[in-house]
């Protein structure tokens, strides 16, 4: 817990030092996932639930208001989001290849490539040699607990059994934070939008849930999607998403819960680029 206590006490402070901002992202493979006592219930059914994102989906795209100058909540941005999520294919390809670019620090980027049988390459990590691909023992995690691509691909499609589903996973309880022994589902939703290759119909669900976490607002359109923020359910900054409702993809966080259960924390945002390829390691 050294690291996890290290980087809780950097978070505390206004404005941390670079160089305590490149040890912050080092890899914490038994981190923090929280467990699930609570389900969460759904008014709207699938159709209205596609019927709400076709009348937002016009107003995101022009300033995130609504015609009577109302902006756009940050509850309808992820509907909008679940909505597309839930009819985009999530695409096909060898590798689940995932891009980190560190913003206004001088951090290099950081990029890794899985396939669905385990295998797992990575380039720029911290201790990588700077421009090398190097096996990657690293499995992928949610909640603290080894997933493999066909746990991700068999987890409820339904927000209230996803968030049990999530409940259910044995991930240590040393490596979790107080809110997520708790119960708050807040950290796994967003690792399962963020990095990890979430199935169509899964992130449709997570989108939905995060959609009911109470305290969500917009902060508005920006250039790659609409902002979003959440209080962090342990008291530390806010944690902030720029979602693209259209691909419903996160774009750029302050705070990333890596596939691999690494964390990683920006004084601005880092941005993230995900999707299959065939494209081999390069």
């Amino acid at each position: 817990m050294d690291d996890l206590n290290a980087l809780a006490t950097l978070l505390t402070k206004p404005e941390p030092p670079t160089e305590a901002i490149i040890r912050s992202r080092g890899r914490l493979h038994d981190r923090m996932r929280g467990r699930v006592r609570r389900r969460i219930g759904w008014l709207m059914p699938t159709l209205a639930l596609a019927t709400a994102a076709a009348a937002v989906v016009a107003v995101l795209v022009t300033g995130g208001t609504t015609p009577d100058g109302i902006p756009v909540s940050g509850r309808e941005v992820l509907l909008m989001a679940a909505a597309s999520a839930e009819r985009t294919p999530q695409g096909s390809g060898t590798y689940w290849h995932v891009i980190r670019e560190y913003r206004d620090v001088d951090i290099p980027r950081t990029e890794s490539w899985t396939t669905r049988d385990g295998g797992r390459w990575s380039k720029g990590e911290p201790d990588d040699p700077p421009g090398v691909i190097v096996p990657d023992p690293s499995p992928l995690r949610l909640k603290g607990a080894e997933v493999s691509i066909e746990d991700l691909e068999r987890l409820p499609t339904e927000p209230a059994e996803l968030t049990a589903r999530i409940a259910g996973l044995q991930g240590r309880d040393g490596a979790m934070t107080a809110s997520e022994q708790r119960g708050d589902p807040l950290f796994s939703l967003v690792a399962l939008i963020s990095e990890l290759p979430t199935p169509s119909e899964v992130r449709s669900a997570a989108f939905r849930a995060l959609a009911a976490t109470p305290g969500v607002e917009s902060t508005g359109a920006v250039e790659d999607g609409q902002g979003l923020r959440f209080p962090n359910p342990d008291g530390g900054p806010e944690i902030k998403l720029v979602v693209d409702p259209e691909t419903a993809r996160v774009t750029r966080t302050n705070y990333l819960y890596g596939d691999d259960g690494s964390v990683s924390w920006g004084l601005r945002s880092i941005g993230v680029t995900t999707g299959w390829t065939d494209q081999p390691p390069r």
